[in-house]
């Protein structure tokens, strides 16, 4: 009975580590477009219906997934946001994502901050419905990751 229990606890402890690597995948082929500034690959991330929202010190703001996906399309520069130590949490469908973030835009750190993503057990997998992010240009702790690579 005990042995039973052992590989039950063991099954559902290797599924959530399974989930888990799933859901931060998914946040890393998203910053994968971004660097790319291919707007397919972000989309291909989200729900159709995702959110996402920017605290900046003095507002905030908001975007559809679809908006955020065609901004990167349009846009330049190469961007890299890193994140580090993501907290993972799941329930059911439901994953959260929180986690330390730096962002380089043309080499050169531009800010950092908090992401939040929220992320949603679909038919096609993992997906973000949500993203919340603040955007800080001072008081940035160094990475743990060090400089970016060129």
């Amino acid at each position: 009975m005990r042995f039973a229990a052992l590989f039950l606890f063991c099954a559902l402890c290797a599924s959530a580590q399974d989930d888990q690597k799933q859901v931060v995948s998914v946040v890393n082929k998203l910053f994968d477009g971004m660097a790319a500034n291919d707007a397919r690959t972000i989309a291909s991330t989200m729900t159709p219906d995702a959110r996402i929202v920017a605290a900046q010190d003095d507002r905030i703001s908001s975007r559809t997934g679809e908006e955020f996906a065609q901004r990167f399309a349009t846009n330049k520069n190469q961007g890299l946001e890193r994140i580090w130590d993501p907290t993972v949490l799941i329930r059911g469908r439901i994953a959260i994502v929180w986690a330390e973030y730096d962002y380089h835009l043309a080499g050169k750190f531009n800010h950092c901050g908090i992401d939040a993503f929220t992320l949603l057990k679909t038919d096609a997998g993992w997906r973000i419905s949500g993203i919340q992010y603040t955007t800080e240009t001072q008081g940035c702790k160094p990475s743990p990751l060090g400089p970016p690579k060129p």
